[in-house]
């Protein structure tokens, strides 16, 4: 081999120095390639999201009132003034706690119906199936006021249909506290079951026919089925539709404040939303009421981060 034959089949290495400082840009700007796609997505979500809660974040750390709104009196920083008024105060560990509490009786619920129902469209026939899917976008599609007010209707102890089925009289629904709660946990489950319905649907269609009939040939019962064949199958979409339940959920607010006009009979069905919104525009205190924003934004990644990692310990590829 000539000298010459011998340099250029040396540039022509990927470990020779002069191959690897012609071709090493090119991998940079490969890696760089999709941040410069998603560029204008994040631009709109930092727009929309991120200033967003830095303001919230920034007017949680203020005393900020009325008056500082109006301008008859300046801003003050607070520091952690009102987290320390906000944990100090009762009323908000009681909310908290019915707000927890009725989350999560909303996520069962609603993966429970959406689920069941799922598994029942993969029964039917086609005109059923459709039906039944007609009916169920046609609650997905109402929006949570006209849904709301229509389950008052539903339930009003005068000339409500369900009170006169059910021979209760003039029984109120909204008077109790647990029956009030209970009352628009239904509707919640009837606007938000939808979702998890045609999302689980679509995942048991993209499941091979052949596992499940084998598994039918083994006798295993449906129940049986769905525990152990479709569930473990459908992990992935599961989680997207829990987290999307949990969030959705622990921020109710507008079934809370039509069905029960601002939280029930002196503040026994409050939720942190709904507590939230009395604290900054009907006291005016928009700094306690954004210290109650940033309180359940944290709650939220908190217990989306934890379940997430939870699956990843578990092996589960997300």
């Amino acid at each position: 081999m000539t000298p010459d034959s011998a340099a250029a089949a040396a540039r022509g290495r990927p470990g020779v120095r002069g191959g690897l400082s012609r071709s090493s840009p090119r991998p940079s700007r490969r890696r760089g390639a999709p941040w410069l796609y998603l560029a204008p997505a994040l631009a709109v979500i930092g727009g929309l999201l991120v200033y967003p809660v830095w303001q919230l974040g920034l007017i949680s750390f203020l005393e900020y009132t009325q008056a500082q709104v109006s301008g008859g009196e300046p801003t003050s920083f607070q520091g952690f003034g009102n987290y320390t008024r906000l944990f100090g105060d009762e009323q908000f560990w009681q909310v908290l706690l019915a707000t927890v509490v009725f989350a999560a009786a909303c996520v069962v619920a609603t993966l429970a119906v959406g689920c069941a129902l799922a598994v029942l469209l993969t029964r039917v026939r086609a005109v059923p199936r459709l039906a039944l899917m007609l009916a169920a976008l046609g609650a997905w599609a109402t929006p949570a006021v006209t849904g709301s007010t229509v389950w008052l209707l539903l339930f009003d102890p005068d000339f409500g249909p369900v009170n006169h089925i059910l021979g209760l009289g003039d029984h109120s629904w909204t008077y109790g506290r647990l029956s009030a709660f209970c009352l628009v946990l239904l509707e919640v489950v009837w606007c938000s079951f939808p979702f998890v319905m045609v999302t689980v649907y679509a995942g048991i269609r993209a499941v091979p026919a052949e596992v499940l009939e084998a598994a039918a040939l083994d006798g295993a019962s449906q129940w049986r089925i769905w525990r152990s064949v479709l569930a473990p199958m459908l992990r992935p979409i599961l989680v997207i539709v829990t987290i999307q339940s949990v969030i959705w959920d622990f921020k109710v607010f507008t079934q809370i404040y039509v069905m029960t006009n601002g939280g029930g009979i002196a503040g026994q069905n409050l939720v942190l939303n709904v507590y939230a919104y009395q604290q900054a525009f009907a006291s005016s205190q928009y700094g306690l009421g954004s210290a109650i924003g940033v309180v359940m934004l944290l709650i939220l990644l908190v217990v989306t981060l934890g379940y997430l990692r939870l699956l990843r310990r578990q092996g589960e590829e997300l």
